[in-house]
């Protein structure tokens, strides 16, 4: 089963671009270290506060790779500099 979320999320002391890409390189190297998905930021890339990150699992079962994709989301909310906002799930 294939998961796909999309999450777009505002860092509100980002004050450059370069402040921006620090913080989601330091989470999107975290997600991937600790989780069996991949992410990347797929919109707002050139604006300083705001991101949208992708989020894909595969797994046999849907279930389990619910159970991936909701401990990811608990990780980036678990950082303090950013804000999840709107959340979409899509399964394949």
């Amino acid at each position: 089963m294939i998961g796909y979320v999309e999450c777009e999320c505002l860092i509100y002391d980002a004050q450059s671009l370069k402040e921006k890409r620090a913080v989601l390189q330091r989470i999107i190297t975290r997600l991937q270290q600790k989780y069996n998905i991949s992410v990347a930021e797929i919109d707002y890339q050139n604006v300083w506060q705001r991101t949208k990150l992708g989020l894909v699992a595969i797994t046999s079962e849907r279930t389990a790779t619910e159970k991936e994709l909701y401990r990811a989301l608990e990780m980036i909310d678990s950082f303090p500099e950013i804000e999840r906002t709107v959340t979409t799930f899509e399964w394949l």
